[in-house]
């Protein structure tokens, strides 16, 4: 999907991004600042409440240096690279990297059943692990949980008490100290489940957690993209 190639003995390294846009960061502890998105094409799962399926295969092909452009008009600190899934394509991690070394902050936002290794450790990573509701759960790259940085975040979308239990599950599988540095976020799936349900249970369990919710989905309609 990403290719690179030289041209009179310099490198361009294109890949397919469905959208650039700029609006309120949404998700993770970043929640409400202004954002440049780069959202790629591509997903290799098919999650039952995905709320981006355009991003499974429409897009164009953008040299990098015109990716860069784009994200530097809105004059933002703050880039996040989302999809799809991004880490199918061999040169984001390429991208993420020329990013940084301008100066921005750059999220990444994995659906966490690749490896996130080959992304510079300056990137704050976000990965999603699939609880059983999605349908992707056997997908699930847990080697991931022992490469986390302190500042790298987790995050499950909870649609109900089977959902729930899974991700006690998993975080009893992150050292204890690590899992209280690391940032956890557990969402309600939209429309799925009441966000003062999952409070509840986090209360009575007292997990050192974040009750997450989708910030852009309460400011603009959720089905709006660009958002």
């Amino acid at each position: 999907m990403s290719d690179r190639v030289f041209i009179q003995g310099e490198l361009f390294v294109s890949l397919k991004v469905n959208e650039i846009f700029y609006s309120i960061q949404g998700e993770s502890t970043y929640a409400g600042r202004p954002c440049v998105f780069i959202r790629l094409t591509g997903c290799n799962l098919r999650c039952s409440y995905c709320d981006t399926q355009y991003a499974y295969y429409d897009g164009q092909e953008m040299d990098i240096r015109e990716i860069t452009n784009k994200v530097a008009l809105y004059g933002c600190p703050l880039v996040e690279i989302t999809g799809g899934e991004p880490l199918l394509q061999k040169e984001t991690p390429h991208l993420i990297s020329l990013l940084l070394g301008t100066g921005y902050k750059v999220l990444l936002e994995t659906n966490g059943s690749l490896d996130i290794t080959p992304v510079d450790n300056r990137c704050v990573r976000i990965v999603d692990i699939k609880c059983p509701s999605s349908g992707e759960k056997d997908k699930n790259n847990l080697a991931n949980l022992g490469g986390l940085k302190d500042d790298d975040e987790l995050k499950f979308v909870i649609g109900g008490r089977e959902d729930y239990e899974y991700a006690k599950d998993i975080l009893n599988l992150i050292s204890h100290g690590s899992s209280n540095k690391i940032a956890v976020h557990l969402s309600p799936s939209f429309r799925r489940m009441e966000p003062k349900e999952l409070a509840a249970w986090i209360l009575n369990d007292r997990l050192n957690v974040r009750l997450h919710l989708q910030l852009h989905k309460y400011i603009w309609i959720p089905e709006q993209k660009g958002v």
